[in-house]
């Protein structure tokens, strides 16, 4: 085996590939619950674009994409990706429900599932909420299910850009393990 890096022609060819052999249809969206740091925000946009979320609604005080300390962490990826702003994140719940979708809140709450264990079959929107506060009450209520990433250290949570990674690559591995 070669440990040669692919190139910028090679690595669009690799993931050209990917596609076609996976052939996903399903669509993964995001509910961004009062994510105010622009890092983080930049961060989740750019593994959304990678990951192909299909749409992001940012609720509350979240960091808008268009904003300079944003788009630094997203690289240019903000434009690969559509979202719309609203008041509240039970709003975006509400929306991601009339669009089809099923949401499930990543969050350390009670009755959570682990992520493995949960129900991400199917269009699902994952909800991910405020670095230290987590999703609002409104919006664990309107989820149809709450997720959380189980952690085997010392550390009781991660970085919410961190877990919005690790949920949408969950949500998407599984789309590619169905025949």
């Amino acid at each position: 085996m070669t440990g040669r890096q692919l190139g910028s022609t090679d690595l669009k060819r690799l993931h050209r590939e990917w596609r076609r052999r996976t052939g996903s249809t399903r669509r993964i969206a995001l509910v961004l619950d009062n994510v105010q740091t622009p890092f983080n925000v930049g961060t989740i946009l750019r593994t959304a674009a990678a990951m192909r979320v299909d749409h992001l609604w940012l609720a509350g005080a979240t960091a808008s994409p268009t904003a300079d300390r944003t788009r630094k962490t997203a690289l240019g990826s903000e434009r690969y990706l559509t979202w719309t702003a609203t008041d509240d994140a039970a709003a975006a719940v509400r929306a991601a429900h009339a669009d089809g979708y099923r949401v499930v809140g990543i969050e350390l709450a009670d009755g959570a599932n682990p992520l493995p264990t949960a129900d991400l079959d199917g269009d699902v929107c994952l909800a991910l909420g405020h670095e230290d506060r987590g999703l609002t009450a409104a919006c664990l209520e309107a989820c149809d299910e709450v997720a959380f990433i189980p952690q085997l250290g010392r550390i009781g949570s991660l970085n919410v850009a961190t877990a919005a990674a690790i949920a949408i690559y969950e949500a998407r591995r599984r789309s590619w393990a169905q025949p």
